[in-house]
């Protein structure tokens, strides 16, 4: 058996990083297909490096600075051409983004099996290209893993066989837990110097988020009044960043007090920062996942999620954009108020083993 494995972004490694280990543990063949899609090599080569994955197998070059459909339709001609070279037996796909669906498609196309992991989140905003490519993907995969119940059931309302759904846990959480005692070395905070539970993250790329000079402004208001309160820090996605230049935004945001700017982090680096916050404010889908593992508040900055176990057992708080219930929040989080979580239902460090099995089983 030969297993293929597509990642184009960095939660992509993150994910796919403990099903390398479990398939070399177990000699399993395996290739590593980088699309490229995370356009910044050096960050890209941190991550490899901090998460022990080995050299991609093929390293693709994708196409930037076109649009959603553009990029999808580029990556799986490239993809194809890179299946055709290893022809493997299974290829396997994680998360949300235009890799995914294009690796599940060039696959699926070729009468490749696909595995897609992390299946059925759905946030049910169309709007987001992230939810168009979980729709595709979850259509044509083979094996469908699912990360909480609430995506069983999605499948199942979607048609899908339930043969082919199988609830494994979260590939994610596994990193996390398996990297959280090297975390805890880095010397970040004393580099930004920071007191642990004196300071709170930021993260933010979503395109409702930055993609609009009027969204983007509202965004830089809440940190204004956040700022006033608390220390910021915001490692500055490169997305981000090309727009807050363009909108001409840049200065008035270095001069937010007490926000600290930094370049993207390797994953160690981040870890830690988000593990001695007062709270993480984030626009992302796995923030909104490993803060609830890691017990700190989460408050995300859309009016959806595609993960509501992370709101009705977890950490996380969905308070949409609106400054004056963001600030409200963030005060009351400031003060101390503690957020009641638990971990769900096979968080556990062994999301990797349980899919390792499922795939053994069936393709044997």
């Amino acid at each position: 058996m030969k297993i293929a494995s597509i990642v184009g972004t960095r939660p992509n490694f993150m994910k796919i990083a403990p099903l390398v280990t479990e398939f070399k543990r177990h000699k399993i063949g395996h290739v590593l297909i980088h699309t490229g899609q995370h356009y910044d090599f050096s960050m890209s080569r941190l991550f490899f490096e901090e998460l022990g994955l080995p050299k991609p197998d093929e390293h693709l070059v994708c196409q930037t600075g076109i649009g959603v459909d553009e990029q999808r339709s580029f990556l799986k001609k490239i993809i194809k051409v890179a299946l055709e070279r290893q022809k493997p037996d299974l290829v396997i796909v994680v998360g949300d983004v235009n890799s995914t669906v294009a690796g599940a498609e060039a696959a699926h196309e070729l009468g490749i099996k696909v595995a897609h992991v992390e299946a059925g989140l759905r946030s049910f905003d169309n709007t987001m290209p992230e939810e168009i490519n979980r729709i595709r993907t979850d259509k044509i995969s083979d094996f469908l893993f699912t990360t909480e119940k609430s995506a069983n059931k999605n499948l199942l309302n979607e048609g899908i066989s339930r043969d082919k759904i199988f609830f494994v846990g979260n590939v994610m959480i596994d990193t996390l837990l398996s990297h959280r005692k090297k975390a805890e070395k880095s010397k970040i905070l004393g580099q930004l110097k920071l007191r642990k539970k004196g300071y709170c993250v930021l993260t933010l790329h979503r395109p409702s988020n930055v993609d609009n000079r009027k969204s983007f402004e509202n965004i830089l208001d809440i940190l204004e009044a956040i700022g006033a309160k608390i220390k910021i820090v915001f490692p500055l996605h490169p997305r981000t960043k090309k727009n807050l230049e363009s909108f001409g935004l840049d200065k008035r945001i270095r001069s937010i007090d007490n926000l600290i700017i930094t370049k993207p982090l390797g994953y160690l680096d981040f870890l830690c920062l988000m593990s001695g916050s007062r709270f993480v404010l984030t626009d992302s889908g796995g923030i909104q996942e490993e803060t609830t593992v890691l017990g700190v508040p989460c408050v995300t900055l859309r009016n959806n999620t595609e993960r509501p176990v992370t709101i009705s057992q977890g950490t996380n708080m969905v308070v949409s954009t609106d400054k004056a219930k963001i600030t409200r929040v963030c005060q009351r989080l400031i003060k101390g108020d503690a957020v009641k979580a638990k971990i769900p239902q096979f968080w556990d460090g062994k999301a990797a083993e349980r899919i390792f099995k499922v795939l053994t089983s069936k393709l044997n």
